[in-house]
């Protein structure tokens, strides 16, 4: 279990205002009145929040600096404050209650336990039946192997990932449930409600209905995905909105899945040119077909290095329909290609999963 945020402060009404916004946060935060029990828990908490009224005493300890460390005290704030802050190296100074809201995005950060955000990838369709959706979902089934991923569907109009993986049936929350959400949305709580299994989650449409998603909604799903996960997979739709938008933003890398043929390549050509010049790395994935367009013809078009370059894969509509996910044959061209990705995209390894491979290998 994760420490819990360090509250340092023998002020009554402080401790109980603090208190009712870790609640907020869904966190029980470890209140201490002195500087010795600070001292105790100071190195281990994710956040520490120290009160007005011990920071003096707590600064002439002078314990050790570290990240994560704000001064809180009823407003109007006192110059005192800032001179204690200095003298505590705090990362701020936050007068209550005006910066409740702040407090409880920090509370809930904290909450969660990640220090680090996983990296966010996009996969994109050059053009209509290029099968981005499932690729999309090999690429999750593939890297959820040695790294917690969250596979989010964008794309209202796609056959819908909980298909493509076989987890229709998994009881969990779907877009309709979030599609409304305000507020800072706890990883832990996603990861908590989503279908899915094996180190993989997956946040798609219910069967019956497509939910009309808002930017702010997506930002809250993909802020809280990528604290609570190490990778996060993103389907997205070919047609530009405010959604795509707000999720090419954030993206660390974008995938373009094209077709070698004539048709694919002037669809992924068109696609390619309205993405923002100053937006996340291109990268292309090639899928063969019987087109006459090779694979390095179609990169040096499109201006994309090329990632993987992938046949059909047989009995892929069977692996589908049993439930297993287009990715369950490992020696599969989707597999294989996937992995590519995932090796050519540099992403990087959870240290939990490092550690045992290394101590595998000692």
């Amino acid at each position: 279990m994760p420490a819990a945020p360090l509250v340092v402060t023998g002020d009554p009404l402080l401790s109980a205002d603090v208190q009712r916004l870790a609640a907020a946060a869904g966190v029980v935060p470890d209140v201490v009145r002195d500087s010795t029990a600070a001292l105790r828990g100071w190195a281990r908490a994710p956040l520490v929040l120290v009160g007005a009224d011990c920071a003096a005493g707590l600064a002439g300890c002078r314990p050790p600096r570290r990240p994560g460390v704000h001064l809180l005290v009823h407003a109007p704030v006192p110059d005192t404050c800032f001179r204690d802050g200095v003298g505590l190296g705090v990362e701020s100074v936050a007068g209550l209650p005006d910066s409740e809201a702040w407090l409880v995005e920090l509370l809930t950060d904290a909450g969660d336990g990640a220090s680090t955000s996983g990296p966010l990838v996009g996969v994109l369709g050059g053009s209509g039946g290029a099968g981005a959706t499932v690729f999309a979902a090999a690429l999750a089934q593939v890297a959820s192997s040695t790294r917690t991923t969250l596979l989010v569907d964008a794309d209202p109009l796609g056959p819908g990932a909980d298909r493509v993986l076989g987890l229709e049936r998994r009881p969990g929350v779907r877009w309709d449930a979030l599609a409304r959400t305000t507020g800072r949305l706890s990883s832990r709580a996603l990861r908590e409600a989503l279908p899915g299994g094996d180190g993989l989650s997956v946040l798609t449409w219910p069967a019956d209905q497509a939910a009309a998603l808002q930017p702010f909604a997506v930002r809250e799903v993909l802020s809280a995905g990528v604290r609570g996960h190490d990778l996060v997979v993103v389907d997205l739709p070919r047609h530009p909105d405010a959604v795509v938008e707000e999720v090419l933003a954030r993206c660390d890398h974008v995938v373009v899945l094209a077709q070698l043929t004539v048709p694919g390549v002037t669809g992924a050509a068109r696609l390619v040119r309205r993405l923002p010049d100053d937006g996340p790395a291109l990268h292309l994935v090639a899928r063969r077909g019987r087109g006459g367009v090779d694979a390095a013809t179609a990169a040096q078009v499109l201006r994309l290095p090329l990632l993987a370059e992938m046949a059909d894969q047989r009995g892929l509509d069977e692996a589908v329909d049993l439930g297993v996910g287009p990715a369950r044959a490992r020696r599969g061209p989707l597999a294989r290609a996937a992995q590519r990705v995932v090796d050519g995209l540099d992403l990087p390894v959870p240290d939990r999963v490092a550690g045992t491979a290394g101590a595998g290998a000692a």
